[in-house]
C-alpha cells in the first residue's frame, strides 16, 4: 500500500513563509487523507502494488475519476514537499539558470511569470515550472490534474494553489504567498536535479514504492525535530 512520505524538514523550518500550523494541517491531514483514499480505491480497482506514477496514468486511462483525483493529489503533494527548502533564497545556477534565462530573459522575469500564472489561475490547482522539447514553461493545472498525464511536460517545481496551502498564513492573498514562496522557500537545487533527470542525467522524483502491509502511515514514525 502507498505510504505518506515524511516531510524532508521540520514542521517549522519553512516559517515565516509557511507556518508549522499550516504544515501540520496540510501534510498530516490533507495529504494523509489523499493517501488513505488512494489505498482504498486502488484496492477496489485491482491496481494495488503499482508505482503511484503508473497508478495515476492508469486511473486517467480508465476514466476512474475518484481514483485519479486522490492518487494524483497524493503524488502532487509529495512532489510539492520536495520543491521546498529552508535554504530557498538561493538563486539557480548552472544549466537551470541558463534555461531560465533562455525561456524568460532572467531570473526576476521568471519569478514574475510564475507569480502571475499562479495568481491568475481560477480556483484550486497547481503552478508548475516544466521543461519540454521547447524549453522551460510556467503552467497551471486545475484541481488534481498534474504533469504525469501531460505529454512533453516534465516537472521541475510546483506550488500548491489550493487555499489550504496558504490561507492560515496569508488568508486570501494568493499573490503574496506566491511571491514569498518563489523567493523564499522554492528549492532550485531540486529543480536543477529534475532538469538533469529530464536530460537523462540521473533519476527524477518518484513517489515512495508501495509497501506490503502498510496502512498509509508515514514511512518512518521517528519524531522530527521541532514537530
Amino acid at each position: 500500500m502507498y505510504v505518506l512520505p515524511e516531510l524532508p524538514y521540520a514542521y517549522d523550518a519553512l516559517a515565516p513563509v509557511i507556518s508549522a500550523q499550516t504544515l501540520h494541517a496540510h501534510h498530516d491531514k490533507h495529504h494523509r487523507t489523499y493517501v488513505e483514499k488512494t489505498n482504498e480505491l486502488a484496492a477496489k480497482a485491482g491496481l494495488t502494488g503499482r508505482p503511484l506514477e503508473e497508478l495515476v496514468r492508469e486511473a486517467r486511462r480508465r476514466g476512474e475519476t475518484k481514483l485519479f483525483n486522490n492518487a494524483a493529489q497524493a503524488w502532487n503533494h509529495a512532489f510539492f514537499w520536495r520543491c521546498m527548502t529552508p535554504e530557498g533564497d538561493a538563486a539557480p545556477d548552472g544549466a537551470l539558470a541558463r534555461a531560465i534565462d533562455a525561456a524568460f530573459g532572467d531570473f526576476e522575469a521568471f519569478k514574475d511569470a510564475f507569480v502571475e500564472e499562479g495568481f491568475n489561475h481560477f480556483g484550486s490547482g497547481w503552478a508548475w515550472l516544466v521543461t519540454g522539447s521547447d524549453g522551460l514553461k510556467v503552467i497551471t493545472t486545475h484541481d488534481a490534474d498534474d504533469t504525469l498525464v501531460r505529454e512533453g511536460s516534465y516537472p521541475l517545481l510546483v506550488c500548491d494553489l489550493w487555499e489550504h496551502a496558504y490561507y492560515l498564513d496569508f488568508q486570501n492573498d494568493r499573490k503574496r504567498f506566491l511571491e514569498r514562496w518563489v523567493a523564499g522557500v522554492a528549492d532550485f537545487r531540486f529543480a536543477a536535479a529534475q532538469l538533469a533527470a529530464a536530460d537523462g542525467k540521473g533519476e527524477g522524483f518518484q513517489y515512495p514504492a508501495p509497501q506490503a502491509g502498510a496502512d498509509g502511515r508515514e514511512a518512518s514514525e521517528a519524531p522530527r525535530p521541532n514537530a
